[in-house]
């Protein structure tokens, strides 16, 4: 009895075997054209899954990383957010859920970077701060028309630098250069919703209120103010130590620091005299 007991049950695990190879156990090994679902298409290095695009989990904030990047083990990198390729991460980087740092930006030591921010073609330099919904990086806005009359788009192929201890308020927008880098000084505070075109060079410790736009391949020297939705025409010079008044509209080089105001931008005391007269004319009629 126990002999044909023992049959019955062999007999019965070799037919439960074959009629399970007769299903798949793995998911398809081609879904579309970007990676296979095989079991070749996760592997293990360390203690990180990377998968078929070699991207690995972080250990320290559970967000994504290309293998090929450089990250500091202090940085943390937070889950949703994204370092591609050959991007470097210095120590005590913080980068917040969502943010996407892309292929060969540099970051340096203990900057912070927000929710849903975007940096490309930039090096960021130690301490600074990047408030959520900053893009930085991206296509100037440059076009022109050819002989035959179609609009054509000009060649964006460089980078912006940004120095230490830099803050920039929420979505800010700072273009890559075309014939020169975009430079932003260290020590320099950008508030919320400011345009800065490509080219365009930032001294060191400068203030710019919320707004403010600044056209491509402008120069702005050191320790200059621009208050709130002050524009800039492109390529104008602003030396150091100028500061202008909310709503002012630099059209031409300004070197000599003070303060100015108007559009144009004029000296403040003449702009005064100009919006006293303009206000004892509107009282005569």
């Amino acid at each position: 009895m126990e002999i044909l007991v023992r049959r019955l049950a062999s007999s019965f695990s070799t037919s439960l075997a074959r009629s399970t190879s007769n299903f798949p156990t793995r998911f398809p090994s081609h879904i579309g054209s970007l990676c296979s679902f095989s079991h070749s298409s996760v592997t293990t290095e360390g203690d990180a899954a990377v998968n078929c695009l070699g991207f690995r989990t972080w250990h320290n904030g559970g967000g994504t990383f290309h293998h090929s990047a450089s990250i500091d083990p202090t940085a943390v990198v937070e889950i949703g957010a994204v370092v591609h390729s050959n991007s470097v991460v210095g120590p005590s980087v913080h980068i917040g859920s969502g943010s996407v740092i892309g292929h060969a930006v540099t970051i340096g030591q203990s900057t912070k970077i927000g929710f849903n921010v975007a940096l490309s073609n930039c090096n960021v330099g130690d301490f600074c701060v990047i408030h959520n919904g900053v893009c930085v990086g991206q296509d100037g806005f440059g076009f022109f028309v050819d002989e035959q009359g179609t609009m054509k788009k000009k060649p964006q192929m460089l980078n912006v630098k940004i120095g230490m201890n830099v803050e920039i308020g929420s979505n800010t927008c700072i273009d890559r250069g075309s014939w020169r880098d975009t430079i932003i000084g260290n020590n320099t505070k950008i508030d919320n919703l400011v345009q800065i075109g490509h080219n365009v060079i930032i001294g060191d410790c400068c203030l710019l209120c919320g707004q403010v736009g600044i056209a491509g391949s402008v120069t702005i020297g050191d320790y200059v103010t621009l208050g709130g939705r002050v524009a800039i025409r492109d390529h104008v010079s602003v030396g150091s130590n100028v500061r202008l008044a909310a709503l002012s509209c630099v059209t031409k080089d300004i070197k000599e620091p003070g303060d100015y105001g108007g559009f144009p931008a004029i000296p403040i005391s003449a702009w005064r005299r100009q919006v006293a007269k303009q206000s004892q004319a509107s009282r005569k009629k």
